[in-house]
């Protein structure tokens, strides 16, 4: 049974801190964010995503962590939990189990992602990457999307590192992994910001991130920053209830909340000023999409002073903050298995990291060999979607959203007034108010508008 023990429990806040910072600075904050800032208008898309993490994303957060203080267990084991101890219903645990399975699928393609950053760390190590044109970078990219077999053994050290993790349990792996990948991180991310500034374009880059153009905010980009708001922090899945039921009793939700999601803002503030000026000064369009990390920076990085050194030193940085998100994807799945099975940590970790891996090939399948396989097109909204494009649409657009809502249900209305008030001790009672009435209307309200957009 999951506990807070010195088996499961964290040692410090300070180091629960930063694994759940970690579990929030993924991809989503240096590659999804950067590009969809530079897609939809910058500033005032940045503008509107702050906000949003102010309005949904902190108070759907100190629920999550709530719920996982008070049940004390992974999600299923919470919900079980708190229909004893609360007397919710115990029909919630369904929704548990939905939202692990859910984690599951969305691990499976994050890895071979994450696996590519391992591909480009590597090869800009080796000094691969320098002096790449525009033609060459792109057809760099296309030949990795077009081996199986290179994505696939990538994938797999991606998937091992993060066993290897988890497997050593939350004080022996997770503490010691995040105690130093963390501090990295943020040093490199400076690291980048500091040569940014001084080698490219950085006031065009301030100027880009922070001068909102309101003529460029439609209803679409508004969703767009809203749903990246929600979905960096990575709330409704139960992985950072998982994290929220090792917290001390001495530790503050609301505090560590905050502090979560100002770290997760601050990466990706980071993150967006440490490219676009790279971006800007060797002539590149911050409309390149998904393809700006893969296709168009190693351009910047063969061009630069120094440029293969800085190559190398940001594609680490992706995958510390891959790695540093995999493993409490991966933690929230082994902390369910280990309630209900007998055998020990290690062994479930690497069999779950085996069907992981296995599930993965999917999604390597689906740039190459199944790149044509659409099975779906008969519906519109799954038509031309490979294997990945369904998994993908399925858990972001639909798992996801549906998981939040019900998760800010749970901690506005599910949970008593008294039993939040207890957990949360927050003494302003104002400051109580507001949160309840944020998570139970603002928040909902928000991602279900967020879900109806993305379904339509």
């Amino acid at each position: 049974m999951a506990d807070n023990s010195s088996s499961r429990g964290w040692s410090s806040n300070y180091l629960f801190l930063l694994a759940s910072i970690g579990s929030t600075v993924g991809l989503s904050n240096i590659w999804k964010f950067t590009y969809l800032v530079g897609e939809n208008g910058g500033g005032a898309f940045v503008l509107i995503y702050l906000i949003s993490l102010l309005l949904i994303g902190i108070p759907v957060l100190v629920a999550e962590l709530m719920i996982g203080r008070r049940g004390g267990q992974s999600i299923v084991g919470s919900m079980l939990v708190l229909s004893k101890k609360e007397g919710i219903s115990k029909h919630w645990q369904y929704f548990g189990s939905i939202a692990l399975l859910g984690v599951f699928f969305i691990l499976s393609f994050y890895c071979v992602i994450a696996g590519l950053t391992i591909d480009y760390a590597t090869f800009s190590l080796m000094g691969s990457l320098s002096h790449l044109d525009a033609q060459s970078a792109v057809s760099y990219y296309n030949d990795i999307l077009g081996s199986p077999l290179r994505i696939m053994f990538f994938q797999g050290l991606f998937v091992t590192a993060t066993v290897w993790i988890v497997a050593n349990g939350v004080q022996g792996g997770l503490e010691k992994s995040v105690s130093w990948m963390m501090p990295a991180l943020f040093i490199i991310l400076v690291v980048l910001l500091f040569y940014s500034a001084i080698t490219g374009e950085f006031v065009k880059a301030l100027r880009f991130m922070f001068t909102p153009d309101f003529s460029k905010l439609t209803p679409a980009v508004v969703m767009t920053a809203f749903g990246q708001a929600f979905f960096s922090l990575g709330v409704g899945l139960g992985v950072m209830l998982t994290y929220g039921a090792y917290m001390s009793k001495d530790s503050s939700i609301l505090g560590s909340a905050v502090t979560i999601s100002f770290a997760d803002g601050f990466a990706a503030i980071l993150s967006g000023l440490a490219i676009f000026p790279i971006v800007f000064q060797y002539g590149l369009s911050p409309t390149e999409g998904p393809g700006l990390l893969f296709m168009t920076l190693p351009i910047a990085f063969g061009q630069m002073p120094g440029g293969g050194f800085v190559g190398a030193l940001f594609f680490v940085l992706l995958v510390f903050a891959a790695l540093s998100s995999s493993i409490s994807l991966l933690e929230s799945i082994i902390s369910r298995l280990e309630e209900v099975s007998s055998w020990g940590r290690k062994k479930i970790t690497i069999v779950a990291g085996i069907l992981l891996w296995v599930l993965g090939l999917g999604t390597v399948f689906s740039f190459n060999i199944w790149s044509d396989f659409t099975p779906f097109d008969m519906i519109k909204p799954l038509e031309g979607k490979t294997i990945f494009g369904l998994i993908d649409y399925f858990a972001s657009n639909i798992l996801m959203p549906v998981c939040g809502i019900l998760m800010a249900i749970i901690g506005g209305w599910v949970l008593s007034k008294e039993s939040s008030k207890s957990e949360l001790n927050i003494k302003d009672e104002r400051l109580f108010h507001i949160w309840r009435f944020l998570v139970r209307y603002i928040a909902p309200a928000a991602v279900l508008i967020i879900f109806i957009s993305n379904l339509s």
